[in-house]
């Protein structure tokens, strides 16, 4: 079966996140959005997995992305989930 697996990386809160701060600043606070009171960019990226279950969809991906190194563990952080 077929599986989408979502692989959302983010840098970790400790981190700054230029990009998220910009958007803020300059778009959504310029535009009186006075009630954000942060963003957060990130990436998505979704796989296809052809798997016998979910669990092990979730596996696979989360190996992939450990052992190929799509995050730098020291400052991104994931979330992995099925799509649902």
């Amino acid at each position: 079966m077929i599986y989408t697996v979502e692989v959302i990386i983010m840098n970790k809160k400790s981190a700054r996140d230029p990009e998220g701060e910009t958007i803020h600043r300059e778009l959504i606070l310029k535009r009186g959005f006075n009630e954000v009171k942060g963003v957060r960019s990130g990436k998505y990226l979704e796989f296809l997995i052809d798997s016998n279950s979910p669990e092990e969809a979730l596996e696979t991906v989360k190996s992939i992305c450990s052992k190929l190194r799509i995050y730098n563990p020291v400052v991104h952080d994931i979330k992995v989930r099925l799509d649902a």
